[in-house]
């Protein structure tokens, strides 16, 4: 398998992994429905980390923010970006299209069209524009900081790097996902809300374009900071 097609495969199992938990706990009539802020965490700490081992041998990134923030930490090669890039975003649309396959019949049955949109991507809980992308500014900042502090994605053998990885989305949901739902990755949020926008969900509402700039920039632009933090520092 090719690099770029483990970013692919990588990012779309990811996406589908991670909103799947925010479906089966926000949808009706699901057997996780009203399950919390605590699992929700912590399956996106999981559904980070399980494509992180699985594509242990590769680059593995999943993560556009975390690929030009490793560039620009030296620590992955520039003329490799585009490819990872693309490969990502189309990844995480196909993510979304298997979530939406695999709760098929709880769309119908679910009304609120704020919590159907908020399974694909990110909102945040009070609109401020410029403290929303403060936030995801930070996040992901700390984010690429710590990944290339580990040394890239590669930071242990076999389970270690479930463990670790897991760890580390599972504290930043915990710590900073409450102002904006921690995007931290325009591959999780743009590439799932184009889904949205496309499919024909039950009763969807419209795809809140008007916020979608914040997930993808500030996340890049905390990327970009956190791996000019680590040239820094180490």
């Amino acid at each position: 398998m090719s690099h770029v097609l483990a970013e692919f495969v990588g990012t779309a199992l990811m996406v589908y992994l991670g909103d799947s938990i925010c479906a089966n706990c926000t949808l009706d009539k699901t057997k996780g429905h009203n399950a919390g802020w605590i699992v929700i965490a912590a399956g996106w700490g999981f559904a980070v980390g399980l494509p992180a081992y699985l594509f242990s041998n590769f680059s593995n990134q999943f993560n556009p923010a975390l690929t030009i923030g490793l560039a620009v930490a030296g620590k992955f090669p520039w003329a490799q970006v585009p490819g990872y890039i693309v490969a990502q975003m189309l990844g995480g649309i196909v993510g979304g299209v298997f979530v939406w396959l695999t709760y098929l019949p709880h769309w119908a049955v679910t009304e609120d069209k704020a919590a159907k949109l908020g399974i694909f991507c990110t909102a945040p809980a009070i609109r401020n524009y410029p403290a929303n992308f403060l936030t995801e500014f930070l996040a992901t900042a700390t984010l690429v900081f710590s990944i290339a502090a580990m040394g890239g994605v590669k930071v242990a053998d076999g389970m270690g790097s479930i463990v670790v990885v897991s760890a580390l989305i599972f504290v930043l949901g915990c710590a900073l996902g409450g102002p904006t739902g921690y995007a931290m990755n325009p591959a999780r949020d743009l590439s799932p809300r184009i889904a949205h926008a496309i499919l024909p969900i039950a009763g969807k509402g419209g795809s809140d374009w008007s916020y979608s700039w914040v997930p993808v920039f500030g996340p890049v632009a905390g990327g970009i900071a956190g791996a000019l933090l680590f040239v820094l520092v180490f």
